[in-house]
């Protein structure tokens, strides 16, 4: 398998690794005594960190779409060559989004986090112009 696919299952897997921790976060909650059918989507009900992890994951299955698309256009067109060099990288910025974003809300940690999303977007739209191109 190469580097294409690998990062799109380990962004797949780092996706099912928040969502357990957030699971976790909500089974303690109801296991505490919080009615199973009262929580926010959004994490707001969960304190800090739980809330943290929650928005983290969701800012995954935001992007998740994407790189799917085109790791799917790479590999049905046989361009791999053009996804293959970066798709690490993009599995490395959101994994380090994610670490940021559930350690933090101070301002560095949110311009850590911006760059690191924007880092991602940049390559999405360079993959895309050279799979169209």
């Amino acid at each position: 398998m190469g580097a294409t696919l690998t990062a799109l299952a380990g962004f797949a897997a780092w996706y099912v690794v928040l969502t357990i921790v957030m699971g976790s976060f909500r089974v303690s909650r109801i296991l505490g005594g919080k009615a199973a059918n009262s929580f926010a989507v959004n994490g707001s009900d969960l304190p800090g960190f739980g809330e943290r992890v929650t928005r983290a994951r969701d800012n995954c299955y935001e992007t998740l779409p994407i790189f799917g698309a085109l790791a799917l256009v790479a590999y049905a067109s046989n361009q791999l060559a053009v996804t293959d060099p970066l798709a690490m990288w993009v599995l490395w910025a959101r994994i380090g989004q994610s670490l940021t974003h559930m350690v933090s809300t101070s301002v560095p940690a949110v311009l850590i986090r911006a760059n690191l999303f924007f880092a991602q977007i940049l390559i999405y739209l360079y993959w895309s112009f050279r799979l169209l191109g």
